[in-house]
Protein backbone atom coordinates (compact mmCIF):
# COMPACT_ATOMS: atom_id res chain seq x y z
CA UNK A 1 0.00 0.00 0.00
CA UNK A 2 1.36 3.41 -0.99
CA UNK A 3 1.99 5.92 2.07
CA UNK A 4 0.35 9.34 1.56
CA UNK A 5 2.14 11.88 3.03
CA UNK A 6 0.18 15.60 4.02
CA UNK A 7 2.96 18.39 4.41
CA UNK A 8 0.14 20.62 5.78
CA UNK A 9 -0.66 19.22 9.14
CA UNK A 10 1.69 20.53 12.09
CA UNK A 11 2.51 17.75 14.56
CA UNK A 12 2.86 19.20 18.51
CA UNK A 13 4.83 16.40 20.61
CA UNK A 14 3.69 15.36 23.47
CA UNK A 15 5.97 15.01 26.06
CA UNK A 16 6.20 11.54 26.24
CA UNK A 17 7.31 11.65 22.11
CA UNK A 18 10.22 13.52 23.18
CA UNK A 19 11.11 11.15 25.87
CA UNK A 20 11.12 8.30 23.27
CA UNK A 21 13.15 10.46 20.97
CA UNK A 22 10.06 10.66 18.00
CA UNK A 23 8.08 13.78 16.68
CA UNK A 24 9.74 16.97 14.74
CA UNK A 25 13.09 18.40 14.70
CA UNK A 26 13.86 21.81 13.68
CA UNK A 27 17.63 22.07 12.18
CA UNK A 28 19.09 25.38 11.18
CA UNK A 29 22.44 24.99 8.55
CA UNK A 30 24.65 27.94 7.57
CA UNK A 31 22.73 28.79 4.02
CA UNK A 32 21.01 32.20 3.76
CA UNK A 33 19.46 32.57 7.20
CA UNK A 34 15.66 32.95 7.35
CA UNK A 35 14.56 36.44 7.81
CA UNK A 36 12.04 35.84 10.29
CA UNK A 37 13.03 32.61 12.99
CA UNK A 38 10.21 30.17 12.68
CA UNK A 39 8.36 29.25 16.09
CA UNK A 40 10.00 26.25 18.52
CA UNK A 41 6.96 24.91 19.66
CA UNK A 42 5.78 21.49 18.57
CA UNK A 43 9.49 20.59 17.98
CA UNK A 44 10.98 17.63 20.34
CA UNK A 45 15.01 18.68 18.91
CA UNK A 46 16.23 22.00 17.66
CA UNK A 47 20.06 21.87 16.38
CA UNK A 48 22.04 24.09 14.36
CA UNK A 49 25.18 23.87 12.69
CA UNK A 50 28.32 25.84 13.84
CA UNK A 51 28.46 28.15 10.98
CA UNK A 52 24.11 28.62 11.67
CA UNK A 53 25.04 29.40 15.17
CA UNK A 54 26.13 32.45 14.86
CA UNK A 55 23.28 33.98 12.93
CA UNK A 56 21.00 32.76 15.52
CA UNK A 57 22.62 34.83 18.36
CA UNK A 58 22.68 37.66 16.24
CA UNK A 59 18.87 37.43 15.63
CA UNK A 60 18.33 36.58 19.50
CA UNK A 61 17.22 32.83 18.94
CA UNK A 62 17.03 31.69 22.77
CA UNK A 63 20.57 29.53 22.23
CA UNK A 64 19.36 27.75 25.26
CA UNK A 65 16.09 25.50 23.61
CA UNK A 66 19.25 24.23 21.41
CA UNK A 67 19.74 20.08 22.03
CA UNK A 68 22.94 20.40 20.16
CA UNK A 69 25.96 22.55 18.14
CA UNK A 70 27.02 20.12 15.42
CA UNK A 71 30.50 21.25 13.35
CA UNK A 72 34.10 20.76 12.78
CA UNK A 73 33.83 24.38 14.14
CA UNK A 74 35.57 25.92 11.11
CA UNK A 75 32.97 28.79 11.56
CA UNK A 76 33.28 29.24 15.54
CA UNK A 77 35.25 32.33 16.33
CA UNK A 78 34.33 33.31 19.68
CA UNK A 79 34.47 32.75 23.67
CA UNK A 80 31.58 33.75 24.68
CA UNK A 81 30.49 30.19 23.55
CA UNK A 82 32.03 28.55 26.45
CA UNK A 83 28.72 29.06 28.02
CA UNK A 84 27.07 26.54 25.99
CA UNK A 85 30.09 24.33 25.80
CA UNK A 86 28.13 21.21 26.95
CA UNK A 87 25.89 21.66 23.39
CA UNK A 88 28.91 21.38 21.11
CA UNK A 89 29.31 18.09 19.52
CA UNK A 90 32.53 18.21 17.76
CA UNK A 91 32.26 16.22 14.28
CA UNK A 92 35.44 16.70 12.28
CA UNK A 93 35.10 14.53 9.06
CA UNK A 94 36.03 16.93 6.74
CA UNK A 95 34.44 14.30 4.31
CA UNK A 96 31.19 15.11 5.19
CA UNK A 97 29.54 18.48 5.42
CA UNK A 98 28.36 20.22 8.87
CA UNK A 99 24.47 18.94 7.23
CA UNK A 100 25.23 15.59 7.17
CA UNK A 101 26.67 15.62 10.39
CA UNK A 102 23.96 16.62 11.98
CA UNK A 103 21.42 14.74 10.25
CA UNK A 104 23.19 11.66 11.33
CA UNK A 105 23.42 12.67 14.93
CA UNK A 106 19.23 13.49 14.52
CA UNK A 107 18.51 10.14 13.13
CA UNK A 108 20.58 8.05 15.79
CA UNK A 109 18.31 9.53 18.35
CA UNK A 110 15.59 8.48 16.77
CA UNK A 111 14.13 11.55 15.08
CA UNK A 112 12.29 10.85 11.61
CA UNK A 113 10.90 14.04 10.61
CA UNK A 114 13.48 17.18 10.02
CA UNK A 115 12.14 21.10 9.22
CA UNK A 116 15.58 22.59 7.84
CA UNK A 117 15.82 26.33 7.58
CA UNK A 118 19.38 27.66 6.14
CA UNK A 119 19.84 25.20 3.54
CA UNK A 120 19.46 27.11 0.15
CA UNK A 121 20.78 30.82 -0.63
CA UNK A 122 24.49 32.10 -1.21
CA UNK A 123 26.80 30.24 -2.78
CA UNK A 124 24.69 27.32 -5.20
CA UNK A 125 27.30 24.36 -4.92
CA UNK A 126 26.05 24.62 -0.74
CA UNK A 127 22.05 24.57 -1.95
CA UNK A 128 23.03 21.57 -4.50
CA UNK A 129 25.33 20.56 -2.15
CA UNK A 130 22.43 19.90 0.80
CA UNK A 131 20.21 18.52 -1.36
CA UNK A 132 21.88 15.82 -2.16
CA UNK A 133 22.69 15.21 1.42
CA UNK A 134 18.83 15.02 1.70
CA UNK A 135 19.17 12.34 -1.22
CA UNK A 136 21.08 10.47 0.65
CA UNK A 137 18.54 10.34 3.59
CA UNK A 138 15.57 10.28 1.60
CA UNK A 139 14.68 6.82 2.53
CA UNK A 140 15.03 7.40 6.59
CA UNK A 141 14.77 10.83 7.06
CA UNK A 142 11.61 13.19 6.09
CA UNK A 143 13.63 16.52 5.67
CA UNK A 144 11.52 19.45 4.78
CA UNK A 145 13.64 22.56 3.41
CA UNK A 146 12.31 26.15 4.10
CA UNK A 147 13.26 29.35 2.82
CA UNK A 148 12.13 32.72 1.99
CA UNK A 149 10.13 31.57 -1.52
CA UNK A 150 9.29 27.51 -1.10
CA UNK A 151 9.40 24.60 1.31
CA UNK A 152 10.43 21.59 -0.72
CA UNK A 153 11.22 18.51 0.16
CA UNK A 154 11.39 14.81 -1.70
CA UNK A 155 8.14 13.30 -2.60
CA UNK A 156 7.16 9.62 -1.56
CA UNK A 157 5.52 8.05 -4.21
CA UNK A 158 2.44 9.31 -3.94
CA UNK A 159 2.26 12.61 -2.41
CA UNK A 160 -1.10 14.79 -1.25
CA UNK A 161 -0.94 18.58 -0.53
CA UNK A 162 -4.39 20.59 0.70
CA UNK A 163 -4.77 24.39 0.87
CA UNK A 164 -2.22 25.23 -2.24
CA UNK A 165 -5.00 26.59 -4.44
CA UNK A 166 -3.05 29.42 -6.38
CA UNK A 167 0.37 28.62 -4.78
CA UNK A 168 3.49 27.62 -7.12
CA UNK A 169 4.68 23.76 -7.43
CA UNK A 170 7.51 22.86 -9.50
CA UNK A 171 7.78 19.06 -9.81
CA UNK A 172 12.02 18.48 -10.27
CA UNK A 173 13.25 14.67 -11.85
CA UNK A 174 16.62 14.03 -9.59
CA UNK A 175 17.52 13.05 -11.93
CA UNK A 176 14.62 10.93 -13.44
CA UNK A 177 10.84 10.33 -13.00
CA UNK A 178 9.06 7.75 -14.52
CA UNK A 179 5.28 7.94 -14.85
CA UNK A 180 4.01 10.62 -13.40
CA UNK A 181 -0.03 11.82 -12.98
CA UNK A 182 -0.84 14.68 -11.43
CA UNK A 183 -4.61 16.12 -10.02
CA UNK A 184 -5.02 19.55 -9.26
CA UNK A 185 -2.28 21.07 -11.81
CA UNK A 186 -2.98 23.59 -14.22
CA UNK A 187 -1.01 21.80 -16.05
CA UNK A 188 -1.25 18.12 -15.60
CA UNK A 189 0.60 15.44 -16.19
CA UNK A 190 -0.89 11.60 -17.26
CA UNK A 191 1.97 8.87 -16.84
CA UNK A 192 4.61 11.20 -18.07
CA UNK A 193 8.17 10.87 -18.09
CA UNK A 194 10.45 13.93 -16.68
CA UNK A 195 14.27 13.99 -17.08
CA UNK A 196 16.91 16.30 -15.66
CA UNK A 197 18.39 16.30 -19.16
CA UNK A 198 15.67 16.82 -21.26
CA UNK A 199 11.90 17.74 -19.74
CA UNK A 200 11.87 18.72 -16.04
CA UNK A 201 7.68 20.49 -14.63
CA UNK A 202 9.28 23.75 -12.97
CA UNK A 203 6.94 27.03 -12.80
CA UNK A 204 3.48 24.90 -12.19
CA UNK A 205 0.77 26.15 -10.14
CA UNK A 206 -2.56 24.39 -8.28
CA UNK A 207 -6.01 25.36 -9.85
CA UNK A 208 -7.46 23.32 -6.90
CA UNK A 209 -7.25 23.24 -3.27
CA UNK A 210 -6.02 19.74 -2.75
CA UNK A 211 -3.05 18.25 -5.71
CA UNK A 212 -1.98 14.49 -6.05
CA UNK A 213 0.93 13.76 -7.35
CA UNK A 214 1.83 9.96 -7.89
CA UNK A 215 5.11 8.33 -9.87
CA UNK A 216 5.93 4.57 -10.74
CA UNK A 217 9.94 5.45 -10.19
CA UNK A 218 12.56 7.84 -9.74
CA UNK A 219 13.06 10.45 -7.60
CA UNK A 220 11.17 13.87 -7.88
CA UNK A 221 11.67 17.19 -5.59
CA UNK A 222 9.22 19.12 -5.17
CA UNK A 223 9.07 23.12 -4.38
CA UNK A 224 5.76 24.52 -3.13
CA UNK A 225 5.31 28.45 -3.11
CA UNK A 226 4.81 30.17 -0.45
CA UNK A 227 2.59 32.78 -1.63
CA UNK A 228 -0.56 32.45 -3.73
CA UNK A 229 -0.08 33.66 -7.67
CA UNK A 230 -2.10 36.27 -8.73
Amino acid sequence: MTNQVNYNKPESPSPKERDLGRGKSLLFINGIPPKNLPETEGYSLIACSDGAFHYLKEKNFPIEKLDFISGDFDSHSGIDEDVYHEKFIYTPDQNKTDFEKSLEIIKERGFKKIDVYGGSGGEMDHFLGNLTVAFLFKDDLEITFFDEYSRYFFAPKKLVLNNVKNKLISLYPFPTVGKITTNGLNWSLNKENLDITSRIGTRNFAKNDEVIIEFDSGNLVVFLGNVDLP
